[in-house]
C-alpha cells in the first residue's frame, strides 16, 4: 500500500541469533550441572558409613531375604529406628556446627571447593534421611514420627554427657598423679624453709652463750681495770700523809 516492501529474512537474523545464544546457554548449563552432580557423586562422603541405618534396613528385610528366618519383634525394630533416629542428631548437630564456620573459610579461600560441596551433599542427605526416618516411624505408630526425634535428641545429649564424663574420669589418674607432684613439691618446699628456720635459730642459740661468755670477761676486765685505778689512788694518799708527819717532827 505504501510502497514498502518488508526483508523477512533481516528481521529472521535477529531472531535467529537469540535462539541461538539460549540454546547454547541451555546446553552449557546443562552440560555443567551434569558434570557438577558427576563430581559431587565422585566426591567421598562428609559422614563415614550409616551403621545403624544397615542394621535398620538388615533387620527390616531380614524375613523377605529368607523366608524360613522368624519375623523380626516389632520392639526390636522401633530400637533400631530409634538409634539410627540418634544417629541422625549427632549429624545434624555437627553440620549446624561447623557449616558456617566452612563457608567462612570457604569464602577466604582457605578451603576447596571439594570440602564445601562434600558439606552440601551432606546435609542433603541428612534431610532426605529425617524423612525416610518420619515416614518409618508413622508406619509403626500413628504420629511417632513427630516426637521420634524428640526422644532421640534426649538420647543424643545423655549419649554427650556421658561421653564427656568418660572423658574426664579418663583423665583423673593423670591429673592426680600431677597433683601429688605439685603437692609433695610444695611440701618439700615447706621442710626446706622449716629446717633453714631451724637451723638459724640453733645457730642464734650457739652463739648466745659465747657471745654472754665475752661480754662477762670484757665487764671483770673492765672492773679490774677500775679497781687497779682507785688502788693506786689509796696508796699516794696514804704516802703524802707520812710526809707531812715527819715534817712536823
Amino acid at each position: 500500500m505504501f510502497g514498502y516492501e518488508i526483508n523477512y529474512i533481516s528481521l529472521l537474523i535477529p531472531f535467529a541469533y537469540l535462539g541461538t545464544l539460549i540454546a547454547s546457554l541451555a546446553t552449557f548449563s546443562s552440560l555443567y550441572r551434569r558434570r557438577q552432580a558427576a563430581k559431587s557423586l565422585s566426591l567421598k562422603p562428609y559422614f563415614p558409613e550409616h551403621t545403624p541405618r544397615n542394621i535398620y534396613l538388615s533387620l527390616l528385610h531380614l524375613s523377605d531375604n529368607d523366608p524360613s528366618q522368624p519375623k523380626v519383634p516389632d520392639s526390636l525394630l522401633r530400637s533400631a529406628l530409634l538409634n539410627r533416629a540418634v544417629e541422625d542428631i549427632h549429624r545434624i548437630l555437627h553440620v549446624r556446627t561447623r557449616k558456617q564456620a566452612l563457608a567462612t573459610l570457604f569464602q577466604r579461600g582457605s578451603v576447596g571447593d571439594d570440602i564445601w560441596q562434600r558439606m552440601l551433599r551432606a546435609e542433603k542427605e541428612l534431610e532426605a534421611e529425617v524423612k525416610d526416618v518420619v515416614e518409618e516411624a508413622n508406619a509403626f505408630h500413628a504420629n511417632w514420627g513427630q516426637t521420634i526425634f524428640q526422644s532421640a535428641s534426649e538420647m543424643a545429649n545423655r549419649q554427650l554427657l556421658h561421653r564427656k564424663l568418660s572423658t574426664i574420669q579418663s583423665t583423673l589418674p593423670k591429673e592426680k598423679e600431677q597433683w601429688e607432684r605439685k603437692r609433695e613439691a610444695v611440701r618439700e618446699g615447706f621442710m626446706k624453709e622449716l629446717e633453714e628456720d631451724s637451723n638459724e635459730k640453733a645457730q642464734r642459740k650457739e652463739s648466745a652463750p659465747a657471745a654472754a661468755a665475752e661480754g662477762k670477761k670484757e665487764g671483770s676486765e673492765e672492773d679490774a681495770v677500775l679497781v687497779e685505778r682507785e688502788g693506786g689512788g689509796g696508796g699516794g694518799g696514804k704516802g703524802g700523809g707520812g710526809k707531812k708527819k715527819k715534817g712536823k717532827k
